[in-house]
């Protein structure tokens, strides 16, 4: 035994060795390489490159990093990788507008979409081409579209509705009316159970589907993490630190779940009880005309899409919003003086109502300037050689757009870091304002998001009194980690019922 364990130890010390000497090499002969007119990049060691520059939180490194060069655009050699990161909203529509969207339409390879991505053909890994087109129209237009949202319209006032009166319940219990409500963990079941019975019908009152939620909250958290894997690929060998173990048994239970859900839907077609409007029923009805193509993991990919695009993305931006709000009383005052004179003191809000809540809509928009869910969006990567802003990028250049720069921008926003709603009153923003993306791999569910978002957010403005945990102490707006960076310090905050809830309760 003891033998054996000495044979491995030095086979693994071959291999690193080996790793490291090709990385060496490869980096020299790169170097030395006429490649061109590269962007403005920081000092670098071998092997290494810039890895060792990058701290978190990565979007205010990026931007750092870009005043300390005093260029908009750089370059960055993370181990094996390349990466060009843009922080200026000219330079991000010349990457990804027209001929070079095209460029750049690819998705990186790496580690976390090797694993749950059914083999690259989920709508945000899958490389460009006919597959990716095929998804993206079916979202557009069997899940996004005008008429899939109205339908669905019900689902997200029954949702909304369903939070008010668990709201509600608590502070009838308080002392005169008043209670202090966590609002994280009940955004997080709001948002769930929006998507989740867009998908199958199904609510957090089904155990199953309280335990995927926990699930996904792993998910996003172990997605946060830079592996530091995907730059020196040495490192996979040993998983020296279980990040592949973790991420693999994530995806065996996430796939189990998504498996039972199709298997659920299959079984009970026919039956009264059957939800034919639910997105898995109408993809199973594809299947059967189409079973080469829409198979049981094409099935579960878009299921995946929706679940980790939609959920901790919107709950996040809702507890951002009211965090925002509780900071800015003079903000919530005005909001809730508009959300009265729209739907009136007798009527709680309607999706209907959110195009003419304007200033709603504004403090919504705000919201996502200051705070994206993705603030460096997800990455693109260069399937050819070709020459942007005056730069001569490699093929397979990781690109980044790093949004929350772009949206803090000094150059482009009056006051940038002030939460000031008013700004979108009166101004364009194209170009300048993109928290769901920009080109062709844009977001397909920003119109699903901004319903999502108006209507809760209003609603709760609109049915609630709403104040500080502490009336002296402004709430903590620290960053916190994770993929869709949710506040440090979850939302704690009072609220009192008003008489319009009688509507809703009864």
């Amino acid at each position: 035994m003891g033998t054996q364990i000495g044979e491995m130890i030095d086979l693994i010390l071959v291999a690193l060795i080996a790793g490291l000497i090709t990385a060496v090499v490869s980096y020299v002969f790169r170097s030395k390489k006429k490649n061109k007119n590269l962007p403005p990049r920081p000092v670098g060691f071998p092997v290494l490159g810039h890895l060792h520059l990058l701290k978190e939180p990565v979007h205010r490194c990026l931007r750092d990093l870009s005043q300390n060069l005093r260029s908009d655009v750089f370059f960055l050699r993370l181990g094996s990788r390349r990466a060009v990161v843009v922080t200026s909203a000219s330079a991000a529509e010349e990457f990804l507008s027209q001929q070079n969207d095209v460029v750049f339409a690819n998705r990186p390879q790496a580690t976390f979409s090797d694993i749950i991505s059914y083999n690259y053909t989920v709508l945000g890994s899958a490389p460009y081409g006919e597959h990716w087109r095929r998804l993206r129209r079916f979202c557009t237009v069997d899940i996004f579209s005008p008429a899939r949202l109205r339908d669905s319209s019900e689902v997200r006032r029954d949702e909304v509705r369903a939070l008010l009166r668990t709201i509600h319940v608590s502070t009838s219990r308080g002392n005169n009316g008043s209670v202090r409500v966590n609002l994280r963990p009940l955004f997080s079941t709001l948002t769930f159970n929006i998507v989740m019975s867009m998908i199958a019908g199904k609510r957090e009152q089904d155990e199953e589907a309280k335990k995927f939620r926990e699930l996904i909250r792993d998910v996003f958290e172990l997605a946060g993490v830079t592996y530091v894997g995907d730059f020196l690929p040495i490192l996979k060998i040993l998983d020296f630190d279980g990040f592949l173990k973790r991420m693999k048994e994530l995806f065996s239970r996430m796939d189990k779940f998504f498996q039972d859900l199709v298997d659920e839907h299959r079984r009970n077609r026919g039956k009264a009880e059957y939800d034919e409007k639910t997105m898995i029923a109408h993809l199973l009805t594809l299947q059967e005309s189409g079973p080469e193509y829409y198979t049981d993991d094409i099935i579960k990919g878009l299921v995946q899409v929706m679940l980790l695009a939609g959920t901790d993305t919107a709950s996040v931006t809702l507890e951002w919003a009211m965090a925002n709000l509780l900071n800015h009383p003079e903000v919530l005052k005005k909001l809730k003086t508009e959300l009265n004179d729209v739907s009136g003191e007798r009527r709680v809000l309607e999706d209907s109502d959110a195009s003419k809540s304007t200033y709603l809509n504004n403090v919504v928009s705000e919201t996502l300037r200051l705070y994206p869910a993705a603030p460096l969006l997800v990455p693109h990567a260069s399937s050819a050689d070709c020459k942007v802003a005056g730069y001569d990028i490699p093929r397979d250049t990781w690109l980044l757009i790093n949004a929350w720069a772009i949206q803090r921008d000094t150059k482009l926003w009056d006051d940038p870091d002030s939460f000031k709603p008013e700004r979108f009153e009166s101004e364009t923003h194209r170009g300048k304002f993109l928290p769901f993306g920009i080109g062709r791999r844009a977001c397909p569910g920003m119109g699903l998001a901004q319903l999502v978002l108006s209507l809760a957010l209003g609603s709760l403005i609109q049915c609630f009194d709403w104040e500080r945990d502490e009336d002296d102490v402004a709430v903590d707006m620290s960053e916190g980690k994770g993929l869709t960076v949710p506040k440090a310090v979850p939302l704690v905050a009072k609220c009192k019922s008003l008489p319009i809830l009688d509507k809703v309760v009864l």
